[in-house]
């Protein structure tokens, strides 16, 4: 006998009924007979179910008998490949053929994936990014092993803590996600395994009983009961997850856990929280930033106050000293009272943030003289009679008091004054000038250019001062002989400080800004030679600002000009062409001045800030010194200029146990 190919489908899917029509075949029935039960066995089968059994058959012909039985199309991908066996006793519809087909690429390590109106069988590593169902939180999970996204909302725990519980059980070709924002979990996995991790996430996600009680204490400190109970609940179990948390300001103790052990803690502190037998208490407090003497008028002002709300029988004798020595309070109250001096000294007893003051001083002025005269004398008949002069003192020294000094024969001739002066003159027999004609001249020109930078670092609300500069004599009187009187010559001498002075008290107040009392005062000799003594120059500002941390601040400035003209002359003669400068005396001074001073404060709150700016400070210096090492001559042994260690060798150097001057020639030649 001669089978199609339905026929051998057919007969594929039932093995006994291919035996039986073999044997048919070889007997002596008719070909005709053979075909009337094809025909009726093929139409038995597609009415009633179909049992499947297949043995190292291509996966590609299975898939081809399945389309054929659930009338479904599939798309194969090129690198579906492989056999499959297949063992099955009863028969089964069509849904169940396509679960079970779905099984065996499960096996096989290959998956179907709808896509529109075909399926599309792929490897499972290529399934993540094909187009899978997507359920949403309230869909019920399907069955089966097709694969799909489900989304998952957790309530009473957190989805992120789910993540390395799940994961084991998802499969490698799975993914497991959680998104915080909303507490879900996205679940991609074939729907049987999908439905397995639900039952697993019901079961965890459960309400608990965990509550936060509040229990305020009357007679013991809450910081103190809170410490041992967590030193006995650390022993017993280690894996405790109950929470006990003092609160300092309110003396109260907040337990956290299920009913029953937040119920054994209150028990346990409730027992401990009793008052002790003494009236009285004695403690030794160590204080580590404030001072014990500067503490206990505050701490006695505050016993004293308390002490009006206590009830005439109960005892409150309360002694405070300071210990200077060790930076210490000896307290003795009533257990209550100590406590609540014991609050008050936590919160007082506090590191104090510092404050980085530095000024910025820049000034640049110039002074200009312009001095240019002529006088002249002049006597008549040897000396006896005047003829005339000119005097003028804008220029220098009269050339009247010469005349008069040179005619007493004083000893004591006036200073001509600074410039270049030129005279000329005769004296007759008397000593008296007969003539005289004194020319003076001076141009000065005077520059500075001053850049100060000062700094200074103070604990807060805290005034310090830096000065530097010099510590200069001014004369302020004096007495000498005169003539034949006998006397006791003297001086006397009044000194001054000339440099810069910073002066400043900070605070900070709430956030970053900082208020500033400043008081800055720069002084300095000035070179002028246009006075007869010392002159000084001196700025000083005095104020108060609010500054943001690390922010700039100009505190004050000058920018001044002035211009001085002096002319001195004899009427309509000191106007007349070339000879008009005979009878003529002129004199100019022009100064300008250009002054800012600025300010910028940083906090400093703890000790990495402190390090960063004497590690910022210490460098720059070092730097400095190694710039002016290799700027000196020849003549000068380089080992002998001085400079600063390595910082990281300084830190690490004990105090007179290396000489950095030994080892830096070596390092820095």
């Amino acid at each position: 006998m001669e089978l199609n190919s339905d026929s051998l489908n057919f007969l594929s899917l039932n093995p006994t009924i291919a035996k039986l029509l073999i044997s048919l075949n070889s007997s002596i029935f008719h070909r005709f007979t053979i075909n009337i039960l094809l025909l009726l066995l093929a139409n038995s089968v597609s009415a009633n179910n179909v049992t499947l059994n297949f043995r190292d058959m291509e996966i590609k012909s299975f898939i081809d008998i399945i389309s054929k039985e659930t009338g479904k199309t599939f798309v194969i991908d090129p690198r579906v490949k492989g056999k499959i066996t297949v063992v099955s006793s009863k028969p089964m519809d069509d849904k169940q053929i396509y679960d079970v087909f779905l099984s065996i690429l499960s096996v096989h390590g290959f998956t179907a994936i709808p896509s529109g109106s075909v399926i599309k069988v792929i490897p499972d590593n290529l399934a993540k990014s094909q187009n899978s169902p997507v359920l949403p939180i309230d869909k019920a999970p399907i069955t089966g092993n097709s694969l799909i996204t489900q989304i998952v909302e957790i309530k009473h725990v957190s989805a992120a803590q789910l993540i390395p519980l799940l994961r084991p059980l998802i499969r490698q070709q799975g993914h497991l996600v959680a998104y915080p924002a909303n507490n879900t979990l996205v679940i991609y996995d074939n729907a049987n395994n999908v439905n397995r991790l639900l039952k697993i996430i019901r079961r965890i996600d459960q309400p608990t009983d965990d509550d936060i009680e509040v229990l305020v204490l009357e007679h013991a400190t809450a910081t103190e009961l809170v410490r041992i109970i967590n030193n006995l609940e650390h022993q017993n179990d280690k894996t405790k997850t109950t929470n006990i948390v003092a609160d300092n300001r309110t003396n109260s103790v907040l337990i956290s856990g299920d009913k029953t052990t937040r119920l054994r803690l209150r028990t346990l502190l409730t027992h401990l929280d009793t008052p002790v037998q003494e009236t009285g208490n004695t403690k030794v407090i160590y204080l580590r930033y404030a001072q014990a003497k500067d503490l206990v008028g505050i701490l006695k002002g505050v016993s004293s106050s308390t002490k009006k709300d206590k009830s005439a029988t109960e005892p409150s004798e309360t002694n405070i000293q300071a210990d200077e020595n060790t930076n210490s309070l000896i307290i003795t109250a009533t257990p209550k009272e100590l406590q609540n001096i014991q609050n008050v000294i936590r919160k007082l007893d506090i590191r104090r943030a510092q404050v980085l003051v530095e000024a910025v001083i820049a000034e640049v002025s110039s002074d200009m003289v312009r001095e240019l005269g002529v006088q002249w004398w002049l006597y008549g008949n040897e000396g006896t009679s005047p003829i005339g002069s000119t005097n003028f003192d804008n220029a220098g020294t009269k050339i009247a008091d010469l005349a008069s000094a040179s005619y007493q024969g004083s000893n004591n001739i006036p200073n001509v004054g600074v410039g270049s002066s030129l005279g000329i003159g005769k004296f007759n027999s008397t000593g008296l000038l007969t003539f005289g004609l004194l020319l003076q001249a001076l141009n000065s020109d005077t520059n500075s250019n001053v850049l100060s930078t000062p700094s200074l670092l103070t604990l807060d609300n805290q005034e310090a001062e830096i000065v530097v500069g010099q510590n200069v004599p001014f004369v302020t009187g004096q007495y000498s002989n005169t003539g034949a009187t006998v006397g006791n010559p003297f001086q006397t001498i009044q000194r001054e400080d000339i440099g810069i002075k910073l002066k400043v008290k900070p605070q900070i107040n709430e956030g970053n800004a900082v208020k500033l009392d400043i008081e800055q005062e720069v002084s300095s000799i000035s070179p002028s030679s246009s006075a007869s003594d010392i002159v000084t120059n001196k700025r000083n500002i005095k104020t108060t600002v609010i500054v943001e941390d690390g922010n700039m601040i100009v505190l004050g400035g000058l920018i001044d000009e002035e211009l001085q003209q002096t002319t001195k002359k004899v009427p309509w003669l000191g106007d007349l062409p070339i000879i008009g400068g005979l009878f003529r005396s002129e004199s100019a001074k022009k100064v300008k001045r250009n002054l800012m001073v600025f300010l910028r404060p940083t906090i400093v709150r703890d000790a990495d800030s402190e390090n960063s700016i004497s590690s910022n400070k210490y460098s720059y210096m070092r730097i400095k010194q190694l710039e002016q090492r290799l700027k000196q001559s020849t003549l000068t042994n380089i080992e002998q200029v001085p400079v600063l260690p390595d910082l990281n060798d300084f830190m690490t150097i004990l105090p007179g146990e290396i000489d950095p001057m030994k080892i830096e020639p070596q390092l820095y030649r």
